[in-house]
């Protein structure tokens, strides 16, 4: 037999365990199953209330959801409150069963005898309607929106919020009764009517233009509610009827947005509100803050937007973390509309980043970024710097690059920009980005007045932190100090800037800084290459400690880390080229300003007072020489390497036109140095001179190339350069690699006639190729493992599409290389037929091989030429090798 509910519950408080609990509900199941099954009406609410605890305790009720809608279908109404309230809470929209309880609920809602039936109908079908029910009883809720007594008129609302809800097509009916429920005079149907006319629009804006007249009404009601006494029942805290305010406005809100008729009729009340509401209650607050809202979302004066900011820095001054949070929140929003205004709670705003709650730390530096300008960068960002040596570590990543940010954008000079960039290295270097010291790297080249400044500060902040310096700090500091360390020197760093204090360094204390980071930093690979660098920088800078810095350098070539090692390694070798030493050391070339900001998508700060223009190909020098003054470096690296001629006020590029190649005068002054800079960067052996060529073409032997070419080669193991004999046989490269580096065009090659080689004209007639072999272009095709493949390349007469190509193959090794084949591909469009070469076998120091292709490009003129070789050699060992490279470098036409 089923128990009471009264005792049903004592039974389940009095159970220890779940198992007890289950035991418990599954007996009580069990009588209730019975209890429906013998159709027992006199205990049936009973039963049904017992379900609906056990439905709240989580375990299934399905079996009884019929006994609910039999229970609405009685005629008493303890049974149909009893019904009504399980059906919202033992079923949902989802249930099919719901279907058949739309005639009960229809036949409720059309009960003249009980409003209180009427309303039970009407709450249920406002929490559970699902689209068809409310597409049925529509009507039904919108002829009740009429009745009387407004306990239906304020249910019937609510409902029709729910049924324009679920079906948006329906709320053209209850546009206008909506309006109508404003000029009742019971709040509560008021407050249900402001209700729906914000669902009407949040799911249909277009009906705003209808409701705009009402504006006066809504004004006029809230005025009302500002008068203490009006409605006692509605009284909370002192304020009358907060919630139906707030929902006033709300609408007020969506009404004045874009139209400025209705925001100037408007106007007044807010302003009434934002100046009587109290803030000292929770109630009051809500209304000033939707008051706030109101205000800076439609088209108000500004003497009105002051007066919401105004409030808001009241928030801030609040106890409650909740009220400060809303109050920084809604000025971010608000920061962009009247910067000005939110500009004077800026030392409240400021204060409040440094509060305890994390939530409000971070609103509050979101806030502060917002309201950083030209005019308050200096203030601010000392400020945030001094918070960002106490801050927690989890949030000092994003506050430092915020910080780095506003500085890169809102810096007023270029000295403050390297000052403050320093002091955030300094305390929180580990989090500043590699992007932001390239940017500022970048702004000192091009800023030629300040880099003794900023040499002598880095050195500072090095020497005060070298044990504990952040990777960004040494890293930069490293090299701004090989860049321009001579600036150090009080003769060659000029006077002091303003508030500079004096510093004092000899060129054997810098040095001694490198050596201590060393020491400091040696498990370090990158502190240690940047040192490296720099120290292989000074001895350009500071000649008295070319002994030393060598020493330092050479420590690390035994080195356990790869590059650290051929760092070391490569730098030692430069000291035996004393000629070219001082032109690979010269200073970087200043980027373009204007374009690394643009393509890094950076804003940089104001130029210094005073600076020189900053071209586009780098900064301007300041003496003849380039080296004491502080001056960056020519434009380009070509530059630098041709800059071995002093300047004397002409050219500084020493005579080398960088559209057209070598000028005819100035190409013998710098013949030797080229050729040096070539070797050494691993380039083809120095082509011989112009006499030597024409000794080749005549048949005469041609004089042995300069020695130091070959003591280049042998340094860098790419081996000697062919024989005399060889030389006039292997194809030339271009007369000056820096005229190829720049655009220029490439000097002619030898004769092929030179080329120990079959005869590049076919005897057959059917086949005329061009016999002006003078005019037959030469291409470096490949070039590794010590071996150079080049090509010759020559026209066919009568079709233009036909190039003959000889491919010479040259062994620069000092041993043998076997088994050597070539194969070339051509795209689709193009087709190839090869000869067979010369031989497999590359005699060392010079030995050749050749082999003739032809290549027809049926694309000529549209498509150029292009080839992808595979080159399989066999060198002594028994290594086999196999290259794949492709070739797209041939000259226009091809």
């Amino acid at each position: 037999m089923s128990i009471r509910l009264r005792d049903l519950i004592k039974a389940v408080r009095a159970c220890k365990t779940a198992a007890e609990e289950r035991e418990v509900i599954a007996k009580e199941s069990a009588a209730l199953r019975e209890a429906f099954r013998e159709q027992d009406q006199s205990c049936r609410h009973r039963n049904v209330a017992k379900l609906m605890y056990i439905h709240m305790l989580g375990y299934p009720t399905h079996f009884g959801q019929m006994e609910t809608l039999k229970l609405i279908a009685g005629s008493g109404f303890p049974e149909k409150r009893m019904g009504y309230l399980g059906l919202m809470i033992l079923l949902d929209e989802r249930q099919e069963v719901l279907m058949l309880v739309t005639n009960s609920v229809k036949m409720d809602l059309n009960n003249t005898k009980n409003m209180y039936i009427v309303g039970l109908a009407l709450v249920a079908l406002g929490n559970i309607c699902s689209a068809e029910m409310a597409r049925d009883l529509a009507p039904d809720v919108e002829k009740l929106m009429d009745c009387p007594a407004p306990y239906i008129r304020k249910k019937a609302a609510l409902c029709a919020v729910r049924i324009v809800k679920k079906v948006p097509e329906l709320l053209e009916q209850f546009v206008d009764k909506a309006v109508d429920l404003l000029n009742d005079r019971n709040q509560a149907v008021m407050l249900c009517g402001v209700t729906l006319m914000l669902q009407i629009l949040e799911l249909d804006a277009s009906h705003v233009d209808k409701y705009r007249p009402a504006v006066p009404t809504l004004c006029r009601i809230l005025r009302s509610l500002l008068q203490t006494g009006v409605s006692p029942e509605h009284d909370i805290g002192g304020i009358t009827n907060p919630f139906l305010q707030v929902k006033l406005l709300r609408l007020l809100r969506l009404l004045g947005r874009g139209h400025a008729e209705s925001s100037d009729a408007m106007s007044d009340i807010l302003a009434q509100v934002a100046s009587n509401i109290e803030a000292n209650r929770n109630a009051g607050n809500a209304i000033l803050y939707e008051c706030v809202q109101t205000i800076m979302g439609i088209e108000s004066i500004g003497g009105l937007r002051v007066l919401a900011i105004n409030i808001l820095g009241r928030f801030l001054a609040n106890k409650d973390n909740n009220i400060r949070y809303v109050a920084l929140n809604t000025l971010a929003k608000v920061v962009s509309v009247d910067t000005q205004a939110v500009q004077r709670h800026r030392a409240t705003i400021v204060e409040c980043v440094k509060d305890a709650d994390v939530s409000i730390r971070r609103r509050a530096l979101e806030l502060v970024y917002s309201l950083v300008n030209e005019s308050n960068i200096r203030t601010l960002t000392r400020e945030l710097l001094d918070y960002l040596a106490v801050s927690d570590a989890e949030f000092k990543p994003d506050l430092t690059a915020k910080i780095c940010m506003l500085i890169q954008r809102f810096a007023p000079d270029r000295r403050w920009y390297f000052d403050q960039l320093l002091a955030v290295m300094l305390q929180a270097g580990a989090y500043v980005k590699d992007e932001v010291a390239r940017a500022m790297l970048v702004h000192l080249t091009n800023t030629p007045e300040l880099q003794a400044y900023a040499t002598r500060a880095f050195y500072r902040a090095l020497a005060a932190n070298v044990d504990a310096a952040a990777p960004a700090l040494l890293q930069t500091a490293l090299w701004v100090i090989g860049e321009y360390g001579e600036m150090l020197l009080p003769s060659m760093g000029g006077p002091l800037l303003e508030g500079e204090a004096p510093l004092v360094v000899s060129d054997s204390e810098a040095v001694s800084l490198l050596e201590t980071v060393l020491r400091r930093h040696r498990s370090e690979p990158a502190a240690v290459e940047h040192v490296l660098t720099a120290a292989m920088k000074l001895t350009a800078r500071l000649p008295a400690q070319v002994p030393r810095l060598r020493a330092t350098i050479g420590r690390f070539t035994t080195s356990a880390q790869l590059e650290v090692q051929t760092r070391s390694c490569e730098y030692g070798k430069v000291f035996g080229h004393e000629r070219i030493r001082p032109q690979l050391l010269e200073r970087m070339p200043a980027l373009d300003e204007a374009e690394y900001l643009r393509t890094n998508n950076l804003e940089g700060p104001a130029s210094a007072p005073g600076s020189a223009p900053v071209s586009s190909g780098g900064a301007k020098r300041t003496n003849g020489t380039g080296s004491a003054g502080g001056a960056a470096a020519p434009a380009t690296a070509a530059a630098a390497a041709a800059a071995a001629k002093p300047a004397t006020g002409s050219d500084l590029l020493g005579g080398l036109d960088m559209l057209g190649g070598v000028s005819t005068a100035a190409a013998p002054t710098n013949r030797a140095l080229v050729d040096d800079l070539d070797a050494l960067l691993g380039g083809v052996p120095a082509p011989a001179p112009p006499v030597a060529a024409s000794v080749a073409a005549a048949g005469a032997a041609p004089p042995a190339p300069p020695a130091v070419s070959d003591d280049l080669l042998n340094l860098l193991g790419m081996g000697p350069g062919p024989s005399p004999a060889v030389a006039a046989a292997a194809p030339a490269p271009p007369a000056d690699p820096l005229a190829a580096i720049l655009g220029g065009p490439a000097a002619p090659a030898a004769s092929p006639a030179a080329v120990p080689a079959p005869a590049l004209v076919p005897s057959s007639p059917a086949a005329p190729v061009a016999a002006a072999a003078g005019a037959a272009p030469t291409i470096v095709a490949w070039q590794q493992q010590g071996l150079v493949i080049s090509f010759t390349l020559v026209k066919h007469v009568a079709n233009p599409a036909i190039t003959e190509v000889l491919a010479v193959t040259t062994n620069n090794n000092l041993t043998e290389v076997t088994d050597y084949t070539l194969q070339v591909a051509v795209p689709k469009f193009m087709q190839i037929k090869l000869e067979p070469a010369s031989g497999s076998v590359l005699a060392p120091r010079g030995g050749t091989v050749t082999q003739k292709l032809y290549v027809n490009n049926t694309q000529h003129g549209v498509k150029q030429l292009v080839m992808r070789l595979r080159i399989t050699f066999t060198t002594p060992g028994g290594q086999s090798h196999e290259e794949v490279a492709e070739v797209a470098n041939f000259p226009p036409g091809y």
